[in-house]
């Protein structure tokens, strides 16, 4: 390093949170160009009369906040703005999506015949946050699948993903390590890495989060998890009575660990419910939105969780601040308590259940391996890396969704696909699975030459 490097030269501290601010400002300012190395560790610590770890520890806290990335051999180099990978529908695209992860649109219940009733009082500064009706269905709602006697209070959000973040945030400091399902939910995985914190692999095989990795995420020091016991996202698994029995035996030695659950697909799912929160655990919650059966702009969710979380995270939900809309509260009891609505929700978690098992049948017919899981989607595992045969498909006239951009650490995942196929007519699954086929094979010749 030379002593007139302005990156060299601009990099203060003797604690990795020094060192790190420092970098940070030299990035904020521009003091650093995107793409630029940093100095070398061994260089830098040498420098500033540091141990190695503790400048290790500042790159890593800057590589969470998503401000460097470290290239291995190639250093650590300064990060530009990099697209983070979201659900939805690819806008820019003419080809047919299959990777969108929406639920059918018309199965999402009409709002009319609910509405007429919900804007006839005013909710002022200062009233309770909750919805006293959404309060009380909502209580029987949780308590019926939370260990009998155990203690909650809840709390309403803007959603899964915005609990989540608040629960975390109220938990864990910087650098702090989550562990997470891998393959993982995108939202999740977002969530843990624009907050900062460490995110910890733990692998998700038929039956939901493996006791294994659990063991091992709890070993390197996790102080929260967040598991789906349902219609886990992208694979589809659910727990099962025995595993969750195992996963609470596991966490019963950890009892002041925050495990969160998220519970997406809750009403349209096909699956019992099993917990892996203990009666005796300290540290919970169990979220439910309401997206995934009353639509994605229903932006609701509700969290059961201890006395003592439920508090810290009402302190962030102040009245007059950022209360969620009692208008869209009501609309929300509104409809869940509408018996025209439930059966509508019936019948889509019917159509969902339906259709993933016709399509992983037709692929099993075309040699195909596939088990259809819960939820909205299908994880098809490819016989050649699903990057190329998702190119495959994109000359075929379909946009599908690798399984890489969900991994952690598992690269079993490069040769899986998630597809999202529940709203495809007959014809087009047909179609699509003889594609799927063909692009496979395609793929692997062109991998084998």
């Amino acid at each position: 390093m030379s002593p007139d490097d302005p990156i060299d030269d601009g990099i203060r501290g003797g604690s990795a949170l020094e060192i790190a601010d420092s970098l940070r400002a030299l990035i904020e300012r521009g003091g650093i160009e995107v793409g630029a190395a940093l100095p070398p560790v061994r260089a830098l610590a040498d420098r500033l009369a540091v141990n190695r770890n503790t400048v290790m520890a500042a790159y890593r806290q800057l590589a969470q906040a998503g401000l460097v990335v470290s290239r291995g051999r190639g250093g650590t180099l300064v990060a530009g703005p990099e697209r983070v990978a979201q659900e939805g529908y690819a806008t820019d695209s003419i080809l047919r999506d299959i990777g969108t992860g929406n639920p059918d649109a018309t199965l999402i219940p009409p709002l009319h015949p609910v509405l007429p009733e919900l804007g006839r009082r005013t909710v002022l500064y200062g009233e309770p946050v909750i919805d006293r009706d959404l309060e009380a269905w909502a209580t029987e709602w949780m308590r019926a699948d939370l260990a009998a006697g155990v203690p909650f209070r809840l709390t309403v959000t803007s959603g899964a993903s915005d609990a989540i973040e608040r629960l975390l945030a109220q938990t864990l400091t910087r650098d702090d390590a989550v562990a997470l399902e891998d393959p993982c939910f995108l939202s999740s995985m977002n969530t843990v890495r624009l907050g900062g914190y460490r995110a910890v692999p733990v692998p998700v095989d038929g039956e939901g989060m493996t006791v294994a990795g659990l063991e091992a995420a709890l070993a390197a020091g996790v102080r929260a998890v967040v598991c789906t016991p349902r219609a886990q996202n992208p694979t589809g698994a659910s727990l099962s009575a025995t595993r969750a029995a195992a996963l609470r035996a596991v966490l019963a030695d950890h009892p002041y660990v925050l495990v969160i659950e998220d519970d997406h697909f809750s009403l349209l799912s096909s699956r019992p419910f099993h917990s892996m929160i203990g009666p005796t655990h300290r540290r919970y919650a169990l979220v439910r939105s309401v997206s995934k059966f009353l639509g994605p702009d229903m932006c609701l969710a509700v969290t059961a969780s201890d006395p003592d979380t439920a508090e810290r995270l009402a302190m962030r939900l102040s009245p007059g601040t950022i209360w969620v809309s009692h208008l869209l509260q009501r609309l929300t009891h509104a409809l869940v308590t509408d018996d025209a609505t439930r059966t509508g929700i019936q019948t889509a978690a019917a159509h969902y259940a339906a259709r993933n098992a016709a399509f992983a049948e037709r692929l099993v017919d075309h040699g195909i391996d596939a088990a259809p899981g819960d939820g909205l989607n299908l994880w098809v595992r490819v016989a050649a890396p699903a990057r190329a045969v998702a190119e495959q498909l994109m000359r075929r006239g379909w946009l599908a969704r690798p399984g890489d951009e969900f991994v952690l650490s598992d690269d079993a995942a490069a040769f899986h696909l998630r597809l999202t196929v529940h709203d495809l007519s007959d014809a087009d699954a047909a179609r699509l699975a003889s594609d799927l086929s063909t692009a496979v094979q395609a793929a692997a010749s062109k991998k084998a030459g």
